[in-house]
C-alpha cells in the first residue's frame, strides 16, 4: 500500500526564480514550482509574468484553479475578444477542457495555480506539442 503523502512546506521567498521554458512561452516567464502530487495528478506553480509575456496556446486536461495577485492577465485573448480579463486581486477557475489560444499580460503580474492534470501545448490546428503534468514539470524544475 502507498504511504500517506507527508504535509510539506515551501517557503515561498526562498525559492530562486527559473526561466519558464521558451518552447511554451514568451517574454521571459519564470516560475516557481511549489509543490506536485503524484496520488492526484496535480502540480502546482506560481508564475512571474513581464509586460507583454504570453503562454504558448494550451488546453487543460483537467481543471485548475489561480489567485492573480499582482496584475492583469488576459485570458483567451481578454474581455474584448471573448475571454476574460483578469485584474489583481482576482481568482479564476479553468474548466476541463478549457483552451486558452492566447494568454497574455499586458502589465507585470504573478499568479499562483494548481493545475489538476496535464496541460497540452498545441499547434494552431489543435494537434499536440507537449503534455505537461506533474511528472514534466517535476523534470523541468531544475
Amino acid at each position: 500500500m502507498k504511504p500517506k503523502t507527508q504535509e510539506a512546506y515551501v517557503q515561498i521567498d526562498a525559492v530562486e526564480w527559473q526561466p519558464f521554458p521558451d518552447a511554451f512561452s514568451t517574454g521571459g516567464i519564470r516560475w516557481k514550482l511549489l509543490n506536485v502530487a503524484p496520488e492526484m495528478g496535480s502540480w502546482t506553480a506560481i508564475f512571474d509574468c513581464p509586460a507583454g509575456s504570453s503562454f504558448a496556446a494550451h488546453i487543460h486536461a483537467g481543471p485548475g484553479e489561480y489567485f492573480l495577485t499582482r496584475g492583469r492577465m488576459d485570458v483567451r485573448g481578454g474581455k474584448a475578444a471573448g475571454g476574460d480579463t483578469a485584474v489583481a486581486p482576482g481568482y479564476g477557475f479553468e474548466s476541463s477542457g478549457a483552451r486558452h489560444d492566447r494568454t497574455n499580460f499586458p502589465v507585470d503580474s504573478e499568479f499562483y495555480m494548481t493545475f489538476l492534470g496535464p496541460l497540452t501545448f498545441i499547434k494552431p490546428d489543435g494537434s499536440p506539442i507537449a503534455v505537461i503534468g506533474w511528472e514534466e514539470a517535476q523534470g523541468a524544475w531544475g
